[in-house]
């Protein structure tokens, strides 16, 4: 049994039954599958992570790896594109740590990092300080720009069409959903022996995978497990774009230097809705941890406020100033541990297992999650970075003393 059929939960249950060959599957959840948050965030992907070392980039690699695959199969279903990240400013000592941040991930294996601007690369990344250049080819970009990094093996997909194609998938190799809710967790001899639904049915099971996004807590607590979770709210806003200020072919685009009092990171992609132009604006301007909302209620400035300091970056979005009311805002919740890592694999119950804290990268890491969660269950072939995502991991001194040096916003736009 899944409990949740958010993406980790479907893609758990497709690797399980899929490409495990496991039989007598249930994926549990009271919504509809990948309608709380995995329908929500940006649905983009990159294999663009900082160290210490290279445990989330071999990860991501694994699972865009997986992403690409799938595409291949299902005649890209799902609209995987590689348009890429580009990182931008206009402040010199911030060209110099992007820079440095630029060469110490692609020696961790991210690819070649080239110091001059080609238009048909697929990994590594482009590093540009000629302005000239990069308004050549971003033309709508403020003229202060003095620096460009574009990450190559990125882009975005739409994640509600993965996530149908992969339920499908799994559904076809027999996996069953039930729309219901967990609300006990019976041991048996100390291990997994049932499930109560709140509509009352007890379900028998030896084998439980914790996926329920940013109930984690609360589901690992039915156990008696404490996980060293958080959760974050996190929103986006949707604007049309009907002058065309930003080109639908443009990359996800990030500027890295602060806006007035508020951090560095606002950035953007872009959408088609019903065939017209929109533009989606993320900024984490102000995420602390705190208590689960459904749906998550945002501040009545929070658009205007992301379109006017995505409009440094953009001048010309100055046109739209005023009309943060028309936009479309929604957001989800991060689950997070404390150096921003997953967890997944078995939990100190017998029988138990997770597949969550996936964070703000569920969406790219979900493949790369689930095969390994699938890996776990049933005791197959693990890869190296395996032992990194255990809760065992807690237990190391030596990686407790290391906790300092990957911070919760690790990895995070």
């Amino acid at each position: 049994m899944i409990c949740g059929a958010g993406m980790a939960g479907v893609a758990a249950a497709y690797h399980l039954a899929v490409r495990g060959g496991v039989r007598d599957v249930v994926l549990v959840d009271e919504r509809e599958p990948l309608t709380l948050t995995s329908n929500k965030g940006t649905e983009a992907y990159r294999n663009w992570w900082p160290g210490p070392d290279d445990t989330m980039l071999r990860f991501m690699s694994r699972s865009i790896d997986l992403l690409e695959e799938l595409a291949g199969q299902c005649d890209n279903e799902f609209q995987l594109n590689r348009r890429g990240y580009v990182f931008l400013t206009a402040r010199p000592d911030e060209a110099r740590r992007l820079e440095e941040s630029a060469e110490a991930i692609c020696a961790l294996g991210a690819g070649e990092l080239r110091r001059q601007y080609g238009s048909n690369q697929s990994d590594g990344a482009d590093w540009v300080t000629d302005p000239g250049v990069i308004r050549k080819n971003f033309p709508f970009i403020t003229p202060d720009t003095i620096a460009m990094l574009h990450a190559r093996r990125c882009g975005w997909l739409s994640a509600r069409r993965l996530g149908r194609w992969l339920l499908a998938e799994a559904q076809a190799a027999g996996v069953r959903v039930r729309r219901d809710r967990v609300q006990g967790i019976r041991l048996a001899g100390g291990r997994v022996g049932a499930v109560t639904l709140r509509s009352g049915e007890e379900i028998a099971t030896g084998t439980l995978v914790l996926a329920p996004g940013p109930y984690l807590e609360e589901a690992a607590r039915m156990l008696g497990v404490e996980l060293p979770v958080f959760t974050e709210r996190h929103g986006k806003a949707a604007f049309a774009d009907p002058l065309g200020i930003i080109p639908r072919d443009a990359p996800l685009m990030i500027w890295n230097d602060p806006v007035g009092e508020l951090p560095a990171g606002v950035h953007f992609r872009t959408r088609e809705d019903d065939g017209k132009p929109v533009i989606l604006i993320i900024w984490t301007y102000d995420v602390k941890p705190g208590e689960v909302v459904v749906p998550p209620v945002f501040e009545p400035e929070y658009a205007e406020t992301l379109l006017r300091g995505l409009a440094q970056m953009v001048p010309g979005l100055a046109a739209y100033f005023g009309q943060g009311s028309s936009a479309v805002v929604d957001g989800g919740y991060y689950c997070k541990t404390p150096e921003n890592r997953p967890l997944i694999g078995p939990l100190p119950v017998a029988g138990a297992f997770v597949i969550g804290a996936l964070s703000g990268f569920g969406i790219m890491g979900s493949q790369a999650a689930g095969e390994l969660l699938a890996a776990h269950v049933t005791g197959g072939r693990l890869p190296g970075y395996a032992p990194a995502f255990l809760l065992s991991r807690y237990k190391d001194a030596a990686y407790r003393a290391r906790l300092p040096e990957l911070a919760a916003e690790q990895g995070q736009l």
